[in-house]
């Protein structure tokens, strides 16, 4: 989320969020290895797309990656300690290296076989959202950007190679949607004008409209292993806690209601796309009930808050500054369900991607990511 991104469709991440496969780029330790991770959404899973971009919204500042051993504890552009969820995620199914940046000029060549992160953040579905940040990329923009990459693919390994990587050996994940609400429809007087001509069922209807459309278009690209996060519970993030002024065990109603209505139809959509896309398979990440459970019984996690961010300034939660160098900073990162205002920490980015490889048919269905990427 670009300050606001928060567990979108985590996925997002989630979700959000985490794109995984079916077997190694080469052919070898087949069904044991992730072959190719392509990674769309907001800062959830934003590896540091937005360092090349004129934006508000970055996270190339310390102490963001302090955490992040690949780094050296430098910041990369991750909106978190250290690792995001499809860091995780790659690292668990075998991955051989994190997806690179789309517009990180490494991205050329052999990397492009191991999967590359187009995820912003700030983005949302729909191309308006996040504007208050200036620059970020849209679904739409992330796609166009994934068909240039397509196109690269070709040209690397020639035509029929690349059509079996993509749809045999890819997982395509997405984790969007907060942004959606945070930082569109709830957004203060910019969605002023959004909100009086729509009404919440009439802008979720028209999220997820726009959303049929952008992964049909990714299925015409030859993806078709998906995970899809759903909205985390975005009332429930240290900034709307903190802005709201609520106790410890109170989230802001009308986020969580909104994210609940989108979830409900989001759920129906994979169903639908499952039944009208031969030979797509997506997997529904329920990121709301999983954050949700993280926050409400954070202490058998070995959480000590689940309210106050460990790195951040302003009120009773640190909810109001991003994270940066003259923000507070705790000392025990791990025992933090939330990293900054907004994000979560690695610690339960950790938990949440352990639940998508491998979890309970509640969190991940109609298959764990394990499973999806040995189809």
């Amino acid at each position: 989320m670009a300050p606001k991104d928060f567990l979108s469709s985590l996925a997002s991440a989630f979700l959000l969020f985490i794109a995984y496969t079916a077997a190694a780029t080469d052919g070898g330790d087949e069904g044991t290895a992730l072959g190719a991770s392509y990674i769309f959404g907001d800062s959830l899973v934003d590896a540091g797309n937005n360092n090349f971009l004129p934006t508000l919204s970055k996270a190339n500042i310390k102490p963001n990656g302090i955490d992040f051993k690949a780094s050296g504890g430098k910041p990369t552009g991750r909106y978190t300690n250290g690792r995001t969820i499809g860091d995780i995620i790659g690292e668990e199914l075998g991955q051989k290296h994190y997806a690179v940046p789309f517009l990180d000029p490494n991205s050329t060549g052999q990397a492009l076989l191991y999967g590359v992160n187009y995820a912003s953040g700030g983005g949302g579905i729909m191309n308006a959202t996040g504007r208050i940040f200036v620059n970020r990329l849209s679904m739409d923009i992330q796609i166009d950007y994934f068909n240039i990459t397509r196109k690269q693919i070709d040209k690397l390994i020639g035509a029929s190679k690349a059509k079996e990587h993509i749809m045999k050996k890819s997982i395509f994940s997405i984790t969007i949607g907060s942004n959606d609400f945070l930082n569109n429809y709830l957004l203060p007087v910019l969605s002023i004008g959004a909100r009086v001509t729509q009404t919440p069922d009439s802008f979720v209807d028209d999220l997820l409209s726009h959303l049929k459309a952008q992964l049909t278009r990714l299925y015409q690209l030859d993806a078709r292993k998906f995970i899809l996060g759903n909205v985390g519970p975005i009332g429930c993030i240290p900034y709307q806690r903190t802005i709201n002024q609520l106790k410890e065990d109170e989230c802001v109603a009308l986020p969580n209601q909104l994210a609940l209505q989108y979830n409900s139809k989001l759920k129906d959509l994979i169903a639908q796309l499952n039944d009208n896309l031969p030979g797509a398979t997506f997997v529904h990440a329920n990121v709301y009930d999983l954050v949700m459970e993280l926050i409400t019984n954070y202490a058998k996690y070995g959480f000590k808050t689940a309210s106050k961010a460990c790195c951040g300034n302003g009120g009773q939660y640190a909810g109001i500054i991003p994270c940066g160098p003259t923000s507070t900073l705790c000392t025990d990162r791990d025992k933090h369900v939330f990293w900054d205002p907004y994000h979560p920490s690695e610690a339960a980015n950790v938990l949440i991607a352990k639940q998508l490889i491998a979890g309970d048919p509640k969190y991940v269905s109609p298959m764990n990511l394990k499973e999806l990427r040995d189809l």
